[in-house]
């Protein structure tokens, strides 16, 4: 039995020891450059955090003062009304986009042809480089006049308690079924717009209700856009989250004998869950902050009230500080950040709960 001797190894040369040094030096730049990139982040979130704080401090200080012609105001009077617009237009935007965004992604990732699911993605993508001014003066312009019908219609239909389903839902009130009358705490009797489910005096359940006048620019008008606006990036990730199914998985579901729906309905959208969770999120994060194109269409207004059709009565954050912030001073500027500060905080809020829906949406699938 022989054995080879391993010849040793040659010394480094110092040529070797020049380019181990020169990585080691690379390897320690790019580690500190990637630190520091990461902790520029935090700083700069610390920074906006304290600045927010700090310049607010005069409105929560102070949060009764005497504005303009001696009328009182309170610190949370004056904020809630702008927190309640801008979730209730961003929850109407989601409702209306993440259907429509889903069933997009859902035709482009397994029903069209090749070719034509990457062109219709590539417009899609296009339609988040759009400005949002022009999408505001596309609202503000075209859509608003075109959607006057469908609000008259929805009016007079559901919001009106003598005429459409108003006096439907009435009717029991008069008409006794085998001799007992209806009764008026039946949830839907009262759905037409009246006080019964009141909060502040507006109907909760009267969504249609009111007086819409034209030009109806009112808070439905503005989520319609939030929603063409939010559309283009719920559907991206989508596509994408869908497009990583594994391939294994729907073939067992087609071979088992589903049909195309019950495989996408089984395997599809539970594998996609989370990311469609995590895209409906990014969109409400976009429509909390979006400025321009709220501000170019909604009739501003400081209500608690879900009459969603009727103009005036709704306002969001951002856009209430984009139409006072170059006219104020002093405390209303201190107020306007201080609601800077609620916005900063309720994205913040929403995100940790999006991340939270999204661990646990991926743990389930």
């Amino acid at each position: 039995m022989s054995t080879t001797d391993v010849p040793p190894a040659a010394p480094p040369t110092s040529q070797d020891s020049m380019r181990s040094s020169s990585r080691r030096f690379g390897d320690a730049i790019f580690s500190y450059l990637s630190i520091g990139s990461g902790l520029l982040i935090f700083l700069t979130l610390a920074a906006v955090a304290i600045f927010l704080s700090v310049e607010s401090a005069p409105a929560v200080m102070e949060s009764r003062e005497v504005i303009g012609e001696g009328a009182e105001f309170s610190l949370i009077e004056a904020t809630l009304p702008y927190v309640f617009g801008t979730i209730l237009a961003a929850v109407i935007a989601l409702t209306i986009a993440v259907p429509v965004a889903i069933g997009i992604a859902l035709f482009i990732s397994h029903f069209a042809p090749r070719r034509m699911a990457s062109g219709l993605g590539y417009m899609i993508d296009l339609l988040a480089a759009v400005p949002s001014v022009v999408y505001g003066l596309w609202g503000g312009i075209w859509l608003v006049p075109r959607l006057e019908p469908l609000y008259t219609f929805l009016n007079s239909a559901f919001g009106r308690p003598d005429r459409g389903l108003g006096q439907i839902l009435r009717w029991p009130e008069s008409f006794p079924l085998d001799g007992l009358t209806w009764p008026q705490w039946w949830p839907l009797y009262d759905w037409a717009g009246t006080e019964v489910f009141g909060w502040g005096g507006e109907p909760i359940l009267g969504l249609f209700a009111g007086d819409p006048t034209a030009p109806m620019r009112n808070l439905t008008s503005a989520s319609i856009v939030l929603a063409v606006m939010v559309l283009p990036i719920i559907t991206s990730v989508a596509r994408e989250v869908f497009l990583q199914t594994p391939r294994l998985q729907e073939e067992a579901a087609l071979a088992l004998g589903a049909t195309r729906w019950e495989m996408i309905r089984t395997v599809v959208l539970p594998f996609g869950r989370s990311g469609v969770v995590a895209a409906s999120m990014l969109g409400l994060g976009r429509a909390l902050g979006e400025t321009m194109a709220v501000l170019m269409i909604l009739a501003p207004g400081a209500s608690f009230s879900f009459r969603i059709l009727e103009v005036g009565r709704h306002q969001s954050i951002a856009a209430n500080i984009a139409a006072k912030q170059a006219e104020s001073s002093g405390t209303e500027m201190s107020l306007l950040i201080f609601t800077g500060l609620v916005l900063f905080v309720l994205t913040f809020v929403i995100n940790a709960i999006a991340r939270w829906i999204v661990a646990r949406s991926g743990v389930r699938s």
